[in-house]
């Protein structure tokens, strides 16, 4: 008699979360109704309607005033609109302004568009990370005291997306409020997670991204003070407080902001379960030989799990997992079919073959302990695959 096939082991929640049931039903009536709304008639005002109720679901869940909330096409798009058009309106404003400050951990969302600004005259300054992945805090501030009159713009990420540390974005705010400079945070991997309340943060601006914490994908905000000059990147009908234009997805924004409110709504007792069960899996893949636990372990996204196995290539590893049906990802991003090592590993001050050989699981509340406890099962034989896998790839190399 056949076995039942095994099902899929989903710990990738950090690159998407399956939407929740709640923001499907609420998505699912509008994907078929007509209406733009910046149209005058009915249908264009059901759908402004719509529009602003979500918008104001998200602003009150995430501690904002709902005309701070400018909808994007996701969080990379609001993250480029906080780097790049906070430094160049604070540039127009004052030529002075020419260094766009972050953290080295950034995600590529932030540190691409700071790295081409370079291209444009401006002045790129990494402040590095300690072996958690948590921000120098002390090289920071002797950035802002020798350089607060040309600085236009600090980021720095509420919560790393990688290895899962915290970081201390309110004392990042306070010192730019004291010295004029406008603070932003990409806190894609931390809302719907992490309490996060704008007003109270004292951030000048602030991303997130449906996808991560159970809306759809294809649909983000960025939370702008009414205060803080922005160039917008797109321009067009002057939608979203004429800095981000083009027609809004009311469907994806809804969605959004029912994914949201369940989230915050059960945020305390989702955390707690999802930490218990974050660290029952850190417990079993500790006890692999050669294996170490990657970020901050107490200051952390609940979720996050990230670990190095030493003398395996995270790729082999991640395809071997796969094929026991558990899904997850590597520390290593690839760009061009060429496996590169973790940015992030790398500015901690891992080596590059342990960051080369490391994986990130990552949890939500769907997350059962069965699961954790079949990685448990598989990842031992797993690592003595990939070890053995990467001992004759060195031998063929040496022939």
């Amino acid at each position: 008699m056949p076995t039942a096939p095994v099902e899929s082991i989903y710990l990738d929640n950090a690159a998407s979360m399956a939407m929740r049931p709640e923001a499907v039903a609420a998505m699912v009536p509008l994907l078929s109704q007509a209406g733009n709304p910046s149209s005058l008639h009915a249908a264009g005002r059901g759908a402004r309607r719509h529009l602003e109720e979500a918008r104001e679901s998200i602003a009150a869940d995430l501690g904002a005033r709902p005309s701070e909330v400018v909808f994007t096409a996701g969080g990379t798009e609001a993250d480029n609109l906080a780097v790049v058009g906070i430094a160049a309106a604070r540039r127009t404003a004052d030529p002075r302004r020419r260094r766009v400050v972050i953290s080295a951990v950034e995600h590529h969302a932030v540190l691409d568009p700071a790295q081409a600004l370079v291209d444009d005259g401006f002045e790129l300054v990494i402040i590095g990370v300690d072996g958690d992945g948590a921000l120098d805090l002390d090289a920071l501030c002797a950035e802002v005291a020798q350089h607060a009159d040309e600085i236009a713009v600090i980021s720095v990420m509420w919560a790393n997306n990688e290895v899962g540390t915290v970081q201390p974005v309110i004392e990042v705010a306070a010192l730019g409020r004291e010295n004029g400079i406008p603070v932003h945070s990409d806190a894609i991997a931390a809302a719907g997670h992490l309490a996060v309340d704008f007003g109270e943060s004292g951030l000048s601006a602030l991303s997130v991204a449906g996808h991560k914490f159970g809306g759809p994908q294809g649909v983000g905000a960025l939370l702008l003070g009414r205060d803080v000059a922005v160039t917008p990147l797109v321009r067009g009908g002057g939608h979203e407080r004429d800095l981000r234009s083009g027609t809004q997805n009311v469907a994806g924004a809804v969605g959004m902001a029912a994914g949201l409110s369940v989230a915050t709504a059960n945020l305390v007792d989702e955390a707690r379960a999802v930490t218990a069960l974050r660290d029952r899996l850190f417990d079993r893949l500790l006890t692999v030989n050669g294996a170490q636990a990657n970020g901050d372990r107490e200051h952390r996204l609940p979720g996050n799990v990230h670990v190095s196995f030493a003398g395996c290539e995270g790729d082999s590893l991640l395809m071997l997992l796969d094929a026991q049906r558990v899904e997850c990802s590597t520390g290593s991003a690839c760009t061009a079919g060429v496996a590169q090592a973790s940015h992030v590993l790398l500015a901690m001050g891992l080596p590059m073959s342990t960051a080369r050989g490391s994986l990130r699981f990552s949890l939500s509340h769907t997350t059962t302990e069965a699961e954790v406890d079949r990685v448990g099962e598989v990842i031992v034989d797993a690592v003595d695959r990939a070890r053995a896998a990467g001992l004759v790839a060195l031998a063929g190399g040496r022939r």
